[in-house]
């Protein structure tokens, strides 16, 4: 069993004492836990703490959420989560790091990255499923994008732990999370429904259009938004 002495930050584990800095109180009763070590060779207690069930009250919002590269997440009502690309940022620290084969300088680099990337992804699901009681998020599939020349940002993008966080919250205050296919979403006019909008790898820095259907002005990300959840209310 795991054994804890909050005043004196020691964990009591097989007989051995082992001192530990708590990340942040423990506010109620320890029901297990685990050890844990990091690339850069820090190691780490886990706690799984009781908690009791979290109600909130109901916002009678819904929201669409289109993932995209620019913006990392455009919801249908205009909202913007922006978020630095990281990759981009260290680019050259993590290239003169390589090629002086400084193994653990390239190492915190990584981790750097990934602590930044995995803190933003916390704050912005957490955000989202304290403001909606729908989320619907489009199926936009990283394994596929990886490919192309869009490579490094989609790889900065972290859509899939991303999304991962936002089930669990949403399972956890009882929002209701959808995913649905999100074809067609960037050209459809969330108005009029026609397939009207800038098509092709050419278009993507098109940013904004008009329909020539019903002459609805959109913005690109927010129109995809709109369409997502509207997909999810028509079975889509």
């Amino acid at each position: 069993g795991v054994g804890v002495k909050v005043a004196s930050y020691t964990v009591t584990y097989n007989g051995h004492i082992f001192r530990i800095w708590l990340s942040r109180p423990i506010g109620s009763k320890i029901r297990f836990g685990s050890f844990c070590q990091d690339s850069k060779g820090h190691w780490f207690v886990n706690f799984v703490i009781e908690q009791p069930e979290t109600i909130r009250g109901k916002t009678g919002k819904d929201v669409g959420i289109d993932l995209v590269l620019k913006t990392l997440a455009t919801l249908s009502d205009g909202v913007e989560f922006n978020r630095e690309n990281l990759t981009k940022k260290f680019e050259v620290k993590l290239a003169v790091a390589q090629r002086a084969k400084m193994k653990k300088r390239v190492t915190a680099i990584h981790t750097k990255i990934k602590n930044k990337r995995k803190d933003w992804n916390h704050k912005t699901t957490t955000a989202i499923v304290n403001e909606y009681d729908v989320v619907v998020v489009g199926n936009v599939s990283s394994s596929k994008l990886i490919k192309t020349r869009m490579a490094k940002s989609v790889s900065d993008a972290g859509w899939s732990d991303f999304k991962v966080m936002l089930v669990y919250k949403a399972i956890r205050l009882g929002v209701e999370m959808k995913e649905v296919n999100e074809s067609y979403s960037t050209v459809t006019c969330s108005n009029c429904k026609e397939r009207t909008g800038p098509k092709g790898l050419s278009c993507l820095s098109v940013r904004d259009w008009v329909c020539c259907c019903c002459g609805s002005s959109h913005l690109r990300d927010v129109n995809a938004a709109k369409n997502i959840l509207q997909f999810s209310v028509r079975g889509i």
